[in-house]
C-alpha cells in the first residue's frame, strides 16, 4: 500500500504555505528533529514525478524538517516517509481520516472548554481522574497508529512492486529485460540483442536517464552503429511499461 523511505526534504513540497505556521514552533521541532536524529512521526507522501513528492499528511512535521535542514544541512537532508502508492491513495486518505477524528477527539479532551463541567471539577482526585482517561486514550490511539503501520507495511510486502523505465534498464535480468523489451513491440532477435548490450554498457556504468540508455544502446549494422532504441521507441515502451502489470 505504502513504500516506508527515507527521502530527500529537497524533493518534497506542500500545497500549504510555511507562514501558515509559527517559524518559532518550527524551529523548536526542528532542534528536537536534528537532537533526536531524526523525525518520529513519519510523513505522508504522494508521488508526483521522479524523485519528487507532495506532502499529504504533516504539513508542520516537513516544514519543520526544512528548517532542521536549514539549520544544519549534513544532519538534516533526509526525512523518513509513507510514500502512498497512487493506487491505493483513496484508501490510505481514508485511514487518515479517521486519524484525525481520533486526534480532535483527544486534543477535545485535553483543551479546558469555558462552558464545561470542566471547569467546575474542584478536587484534586476529579483531576487525576480525568488525566487518566486521557492518558489511557492517548495510549490506545497511539496502539492503533501502530497497527495501523503495521497493517500498511504487511499489505506493502504482499503487493508486488512496481518499478520505474530507468530502473528496469538498471536491474534486470536478461531474460528479463527481453521479456519486457517484447511486450515493448521487439521482436525475440532483436529483444535479445539489446538485452545483451543494456547489460554490457550498465557493466561499465548505471544508466542515469532514459535519454542516457537511447544515447548508449547501439547496435552494430555493418560498419555503422545505430541506436538500438529509437527516442519514439522508448515513448512507446514506456507507455506500454505504465500499462501491463507484471
Amino acid at each position: 500500500m505504502t513504500n516506508f523511505l527515507m527521502i530527500d526534504v529537497s524533493s518534497i513540497n506542500s500545497n500549504i504555505s510555511r507562514s501558515s505556521f509559527q517559524e518559532e514552533d518550527l524551529a523548536t521541532l526542528a532542534d528536537m528533529i536534528l537532537e533526536s536524529g531524526g523525525l518520529l512521526k513519519p510523513l505522508v507522501l504522494r508521488k508526483i514525478g521522479f524523485e519528487k513528492y507532495e506532502v499529504v499528511d504533516g504539513h508542520f512535521e516537513y516544514y519543520a524538517a526544512v528548517k532542521a535542514r536549514e539549520k544544519n544541512p549534513s544532519e538534516g537532508e533526509m526525512v523518513n516517509a509513507f510514500v502512498i502508492v497512487p493506487e491505493e491513495e483513496d484508501l490510505a486518505l481514508n485511514q487518515l481520516s479517521v486519524l484525525k477524528q481520533v486526534d480532535f477527539s483527544e486534543q477535545t479532551l485535553q483543551t479546558p472548554d469555558r462552558n464545561s463541567n470542566f471547569q467546575q471539577i474542584s478536587t484534586n482526585y476529579e483531576l487525576s481522574s480525568l488525566e487518566k482517561q486521557v492518558s489511557e486514550l492517548r495510549i490506545e490511539l497511539m496502539q492503533e497508529r501502530q497497527n495501523l503501520y503495521d497493517s500498511i507495511q504487511s499489505l506493502q510486502n504482499k503487493a508486488p512492486r512496481n518499478i520505474t523505465p530507468l530502473e528496469v534498464f538498471n536491474t534486470l535480468t536478461v531474460l528479463d529485460l527481453v521479456f519486457r523489451l517484447r511486450t515493448g513491440g521487439f521482436n525475440d532477435k532483436k529483444a535479445v540483442q539489446i538485452a545483451e548490450i543494456i547489460e554490457k554498457e550498465r557493466n561499465k556504468k548505471q544508466f542515469e536517464s532514459l535519454s542516457d540508455v537511447i544515447t548508449r544502446v547501439k547496435i552494430k549494422t555493418g560498419k555503422r552503429l545505430l541506436k538500438g532504441i529509437s527516442a519514439d521507441k522508448m515513448v512507446q515502451i514506456v507507455d506500454t511499461w505504465s500499462r501491463v502489470q507484471y
